[in-house]
């Protein structure tokens, strides 16, 4: 997922997708750990979409206090 993609969502619909990703990145994690994933390269795809919305959730509370 793009920033961009995730910048056009309202701050509802971004805390929505957090927390899609982090029970993704668990359900992955699992998986990796019983030796069912295939491709591990979805861990640090998901991990790194984490990161991007994180920081557009930080930068929505930064224009809010600002």
């Amino acid at each position: 997922m793009k920033i961009e993609e995730i910048r056009s969502l309202n701050i509802d619909e971004v805390q929505q997708k957090l927390l899609e990703l982090k029970a993704a990145y668990f359900n992955l994690r699992f998986r990796h750990e019983t030796g069912q994933l295939d491709d591990t390269s979805m861990l640090k795809k998901t991990r790194r979409d984490i990161a991007r919305v994180k920081t557009v959730l930080s930068e929505h509370k930064a224009l809010r206090n600002a």
